[in-house]
């Protein structure tokens, strides 16, 4: 049996959930007897049945005997469903291929041996490269309790971001801006800082109709939109407070925090934010705030003061550039704030991707470690 061409299946099912499952895992599965593919599912939103649940149902009795092709470990552990596992050896399945194992403390193992100990064989890793890189996030946040931060940036050719003046609506065009949209989408969260939303006025919303995304309207979300706002300067007025969605705001001295906004359009949360030695919010601990609250992925987008102190900490895992065929000139502001003085203190980037987004250049690196 091609097990590689069934978990490659499986795989295009849990792409399926790269928009809202969070912050469970993205997971496809396929059942396969007699050659024939009985049963398919992927996880759809938490708190709604796994993809095991979906392809078991969609097989029925054709499960019993059928090898099951999972991206990742069942889970052995009664959270807001029942045990995966446990509904595997109660389908009667004589085999699983796992793509890999779920780091979850909860699970990390157990969901494997729960199934050989009810005598069903376990194959694994498949494609296990493949499903890793689609959960990334859930992965490091399980691993280490930090999301994956990914920073979206906009040039110009020359390296610039906006005018002297702060102008920088627009650098890139449409197809760039949709796709944009989407790394939103994805996204548990989005950062950026209070000088961003002082200048741009932002919404920091995913816009469905801008995405060229087609799934069901009950599985769109709006990530939590987290502002950093360490000299507390927003006064609540901002354009980014009225739009629905959850917000953190980040601030030094939550108490003399004035911010308020209408509870119907969600949650406002003001966090105080542990200080540095310079007074600057500890993005580590906000970081770390973040996992907690179960963000997988976050996405920075933010000028190039805030988006240099994450890149200098070493706290960005995934770099995604658009440079536009334009120059804005020397007096324009630059891509990244970071005092270097010498070749030594240079940050060496990967390349992973290169691509054409409508008429711009997308670039995606991560760093040269």
């Amino acid at each position: 049996m091609n097990h590689e061409f069934y978990m490659a299946r499986a795989l295009q099912l849990a792409e399926l959930g790269r928009y809202s499952t969070s912050p469970n895992p993205r997971v496809g599965c396929v059942i396969v007897n007699n050659g024939e593919i009985v049963g398919e599912g992927w996880h759809q939103k938490a708190g709604e049945p796994h993809a095991e649940v979906h392809a078991l149902r969609m097989a029925g009795d054709n499960a019993r005997g059928a090898t099951a092709y999972v991206t990742l470990e069942p889970c052995s552990h009664h959270g807001r469903t029942p045990p995966c596992a446990e509904g595997l050896i109660k389908a009667g399945v004589a085999r699983v291929v796992g793509a890999c194992s779920d780091p979850n403390p909860l699970v990390a193992g157990r969901g494997y041996n729960l199934l050989r100990d009810a005598g069903i064989e376990v194959i694994t890793p498949c494609l296990e490269a493949q499903a890793i890189d689609l959960n990334k996030g859930f992965m490091q946040r399980m691993r280490s309790g930090m999301p994956w931060v990914r920073a979206k940036l906009a040039q110009s050719l020359d390296g610039r971001t906006a005018m002297a003046s702060g102008e920088s609506q627009w650098i890139t065009g449409a197809a760039a801006r949709a796709d944009v949209q989407r790394l939103r989408a994805q996204s548990c969260a989005v950062i950026t800082g209070a000088g961003s939303v002082l200048t741009d006025n932002p919404s920091m919303t995913v816009r469905p109709a801008e995405t060229g995304i087609e799934q069901e309207q009950r599985l769109w979300r709006q990530p939590l939109r987290v502002i950093i706002d360490g000299q507390q300067r927003l006064s609540g007025n901002e354009q980014i407070f009225s739009l629905p969605g959850d917000i953190l705001l980040a601030v030094s001295n939550a108490a003399s925090c004035k911010v308020r906004r209408d509870e119907s359009l969600g949650t406002l949360s003001i966090w105080q934010a542990p200080l540095t030695v310079a007074n600057k919010v500890d993005l580590p601990a906000l970081l770390a705030e973040l996992g907690e609250r179960g963000c997988n992925e976050v996405l920075l987008e933010s000028g190039a003061q805030l988006a240099g102190a994450f890149a200098a900490a070493g706290l960005i895992n995934e770099l995604v550039l658009y440079c536009a065929p334009t120059i804005l000139g020397s007096e324009a502001r630059p891509l990244l704030s970071l005092g270097l003085e010498r070749m030594e203190q240079q940050l060496r980037w990967r390349w992973q991707d290169v691509r054409m987004v409508g008429g711009d250049l997308k670039l995606v690196l991560t760093p040269d470690a």
